[in-house]
């Protein structure tokens, strides 16, 4: 059965619920996302859907601020429906969903460089979705987060461009900002650290093909939030683009500068030092912060491991993972850089590190990777 709500007035978007569209061919999936969604006092389901077609025919009439959207789907599938639908509706946020193999894993990332804003796998089975807690707190968290985010931008008259290419200049004066700053380090950095969730491939896939300055000098540690498949894939991509070693990183391998170490899909990526080296430690250990990987404890590792020499950029996501590791990184010496609020697609973890006056720096994402350049190269500024 297919459902759809007609829409509110514009003038009380900010006022209403989160508007939800759902789009998968399986009726089991639909009506489990849709009994989520509508056991949520914030959340409005306004479209239940088989197909991209009907997705795309009905789009405009419903109205929603979120489209969870399945990849494999007859008639329109998910990845030839986004465009069409970006196109009637260019503020859309849309949530790709798909099964956790290679080949949707590579169609989600895909989708995320097309307009999609984020995408989350599902459970292989519908008996798993239906037991799986995680994944239903983490779907709904996105469309929350997300469409408040969506909400917000189209009152304010935001420009209409997908969500998470908006890309702008900070908001404030970037020499009298709206946080309290540390001093950079006086140490030159000879590790850089990167935490990102949300939005963070995107991030990602902007800064990293313009650090072979940093490269040069020094090893990069990433923790993205991400399952296993996804990883690797993104691992793949991101050394197409950096044109320099990106792997996931392997237990008890040395760091070395030129490389970037990308923490695997389902475990923790820390650093330690094994008879005077920095090695990679891969710990398969409970969740932190409801997130494996976490960047907490890559960051606590770092801070051990390196000291004052850490440099740790904290870019787009959900929650506050990174925050205690940030204050260690801070408590040794070493300097903390955040995404800011305009370029974030949800302004969860830099925000929070930002709020708790552990920065020396709060940037717009275009403006990173050229102060990490020169900090690296000894600019303290």
């Amino acid at each position: 059965m297919n459902l759809a709500v007609p829409a509110a007035k514009h003038g009380a978007a900010i006022a209403r619920r989160v508007r939800v569209m759902l789009v998968d061919d399986a009726l089991v999936v639909r009506g489990l996302f849709a009994r989520w969604v509508e056991a949520e006092a914030d959340l409005e389901l306004v479209a239940s859907l088989r197909t991209g077609r009907e997705a795309v025919a009905q789009i405009e009439r419903a109205d929603p601020d979120v489209v969870v959207l399945d990849i494999d789907m007859p008639e329109l599938d998910g990845i030839a429906a986004l465009p069409l639908l970006l196109a009637k509706r260019p503020d859309l946020v849309v949530i790709m969903a798909s099964t956790l193999t290679r080949r949707n894993a590579e169609i989600s990332l895909k989708a995320l460089s097309l307009g999609a804003a984020d995408y989350i796998p599902k459970p292989a089975a519908a008996s798993e979705v239906t037991g799986a807690v995680s994944f239903r707190r983490e779907l709904i968290e996105k469309i929350r987060q997300l469409g408040l985010r969506s909400k917000r931008l189209r009152v304010a008259g935001e420009r209409a461009v997908p969500t998470q290419a908006r890309f702008r200049p900070a908001v404030y004066d970037s020499r009298h900002p709206a946080f309290a700053l540390r001093a950079m380090s006086a140490t030159s950095p000879r590790v850089l650290v990167i935490g990102a969730s949300t939005g963070g491939p995107q991030a990602l896939n902007t800064i990293v093909p313009h650090i072979a300055g940093v490269l040069e000098r020094a090893p990069v540690l990433i923790t993205q939030h991400m399952p296993p498949t996804f990883t690797a894939i993104l691992a793949e991509h991101l050394a197409r683009v950096a044109k320099c070693p990106v792997r996931e990183g392997t237990e008890g391998e040395e760091i070395n500068a030129g490389t970037i170490y990308l923490a695997p899909g389902g475990k923790h990526m820390t650093a330690a030092r094994r008879d005077g080296i920095a090695v990679i430690a891969i710990d398969d250990g409970p969740p932190v912060n409801f997130c494996k990987p976490s960047v907490d404890p890559m960051f606590s590792s770092a801070a051990v491991v390196w000291g004052n020499k850490v440099l740790a950029l904290m870019l787009t996501g959900m929650g506050a993972d990174g925050l205690r590791g940030a204050e260690q990184i801070v408590g040794a010496g070493g300097s903390v850089i955040s995404q800011d609020e305009a370029t974030s697609v949800v302004w969860g973890m830099p925000g929070q590190v930002a709020g708790a006056g552990l920065c020396s720096a709060v940037l717009p994402i275009g403006e990173i990777a050229a102060r990490l350049k020169g900090l690296f190269a000894g600019d303290r500024q």
